[in-house]
């Protein structure tokens, strides 16, 4: 097994990145561009539908494995949300980390000008620079690892997502995490199965962290879907929506994959927390 990676080196490479950006692109400049942008789109409205959304995340690497998918170019990326939205995919997200999965903003870029459904950005997000870069970029939605974060931070970078029109997705590992969230008022929590340091994955972490939940929280699951089950599983623990991103991204056909998912997701028989 790698050797896991500090939570403080991993925060380190992110400002080391974001003072480079900046010493390019002033704070204020980045502000005052990302208030001119067009008004986000609704990515809670996409999350809440009858059944078990399925958001698939695009990413040429993963931290432990490498490269799994050959991508040449942000229009390669494009190309490929396109087809997953065809596939009746709800919301895409984009890896914009450098560093672990060799994204970046330009693919996030050229992927949501690509399609009509919410982007959410997928790095990790530790300063409010990122949050008003990635709306430049078209982020729709952000997510914040809540382990990373001292509750005053994790308050603030909420509230200045939110401020900007966007969807803050609270990502969480443990009950004592879900506790923050709710202090911090979020209302979009994502239980993610895979350790942010290593390449553990726990797949119960959602069946025993989403029963603290509110009933009022969207609850998105994060890791382990393969298949079409996988989504059933979930949605029967209380998921209103999966993230599935290695699975699609190595798949023989990626569409195919995201299509049956979505197919499971939306069937009658799949279990449902929502509302028409």
């Amino acid at each position: 097994m790698p050797t896991p990676i500090a939570v403080d080196h991993l925060v380190a490479g992110v400002l080391e990145d974001v003072a480079a950006r900046e010493a390019q692109v002033s704070f204020q400049e980045v502000k005052a561009r990302s208030r001119d942008m067009e008004p986000p789109r609704d990515a809670f409205a996409a999350l809440m539908r009858n059944g078990c959304s399925v958001v698939t995340e695009l990413k040429r690497a993963v931290p432990y494995a490498g490269e799994i998918t050959q991508l040449s170019s942000p229009d390669s990326v494009a190309q490929l949300a396109q087809s997953l939205e065809a596939a009746g995919v709800h919301m895409m997200a984009c890896q914009t980390d450098r560093r672990r999965f060799h994204g970046s903003l330009e693919d996030m870029r050229a992927a949501r000008a690509a399609i009509e459904i919410p982007m959410m950005s997928r790095d990790i997000i530790v300063d409010p620079y990122q949050i008003h870069e990635a709306r430049c970029y078209g982020a729709d939605a952000i997510p914040l690892q809540v382990e990373l974060l001292e509750q005053v931070r994790l308050e603030a970078l909420l509230d200045r997502i939110e401020s900007l029109g966007m969807t803050a997705i609270l990502e969480v590992r443990n009950c004592a995490e879900v506790d923050r969230v709710i202090k911090a008022g979020g209302s979009v929590v994502a239980v993610n199965a895979w350790s942010l340091t290593s390449d553990a994955i726990d797949r119960f972490a959602f069946s025993e962290i989403v029963p603290g939940l509110p009933e009022s929280m969207l609850r998105i699951a994060i890791g382990g879907v393969n298949v079409p089950r996988n989504v059933l599983s979930y949605a029967s623990h209380g998921a209103d929506a999966v993230l599935v991103g290695e699975a699609v991204m190595t798949a023989k056909d990626p569409v195919a994959l995201a299509r049956s998912l979505v197919a499971a997701g939306q069937h009658p028989a799949c279990p449902s927390r929502k509302r028409s």
